[in-house]
């Protein structure tokens, strides 16, 4: 579902962007991954089906080091994973835009919102996870990892979705610290809805609670599912997905026009 068209490549100065574009109107959607995720995923690929079957303009794209775009892992960081969203909404997108992100892709979405408040008209987090280099790798690490950090510049962490785990670098850690976003307050006054599940293990579902308190605007929604995972990609995760980012696009069509 959702491959059907054509990967696409926007060059930047780094490296070179993966995206799949559908044609459509305003406002669009952006999806924007998790960490180490790509633009196949159920949800990227559910919100391409959506928005081809109500003829709403969408994007999924792979950041740098991700999936089918350029660039070394390693080298990657949450402002160069930011720019690379923001050179997708520059140059790939036109008018007001639903800014849709998945775990990470939650805090990537906000730092484009506040570069960027005139062109997003909308925010969909689904198990946001803003600032989690610093709340959830940071306080998990033992005396042998940050030992590697401090000699090597990187450690293997163990995950769930990844057998051979992945590296996490200094460079990630560090960089990270200048995109910090709560407790806030966070600047921004666009509809807002969170997604979250309560048995998420990876992010904490009170983080959602935490971001919706912080965001500056009223009209911001947390939505909870009980067995919720960190993944939410059940049909009944989906079909809630969905009919948010309905609601956003309904709620914000005449932003910006």
């Amino acid at each position: 579902m959702g491959d059907e068209g054509p990967i696409h490549s926007l060059e930047t100065a780094n490296s070179t962007i993966a995206y799949r574009r559908t044609a459509g109107r305003n406002p669009g959607l952006v999806f924007l991954g998790g960490f180490r995720s790509d633009m196949t995923g159920i949800k990227a690929t559910s919100l391409e089906a959506w928005a081809r079957e109500t003829g709403r303009a969408f994007i999924r794209f792979d950041y740098q080091g991700h999936g089918a775009s350029g660039g070394e892992w390693e080298q990657g960081s949450i402002g160069q994973w930011r720019d690379d969203a923001l050179a997708v909404l520059d140059r790939l997108t036109e008018g007001p835009q639903i800014l849709v992100g998945s775990s990470m892709g939650g805090w990537i979405a906000l730092l484009v919102a506040l570069a960027r408040p005139e062109r997003v008209a909308g925010l969909l987090g689904i198990a946001p996870a803003p600032d989690f280099t610093e709340r959830m790798i940071r306080p998990r690490l033992g005396p042998a990892q940050v030992a590697a950090l401090a000699r090597d510049g990187r450690f293997i962490a163990p995950s769930a979705y990844d057998p051979a785990g992945y590296p996490i670098t200094r460079h990630l850690l560090e960089e990270a610290t200048a995109h910090l976003l709560l407790p806030g307050p966070i600047p921004l006054t666009c509809p807002v809805r969170l997604l979250h599940g309560q048995r998420d293990p990876d992010i904490p579902w009170q983080t959602s609670l935490e971001l919706a308190a912080a965001l500056e605007g009223e009209d911001v929604r947390v939505v909870l599912v009980k067995d919720g995972d960190h993944r939410l990609s059940r049909d009944a995760d989906i079909a809630l997905m969905l009919r948010l980012a309905g609601e956003l696009a309904e709620k914000t069509k005449g932003h910006g026009t």
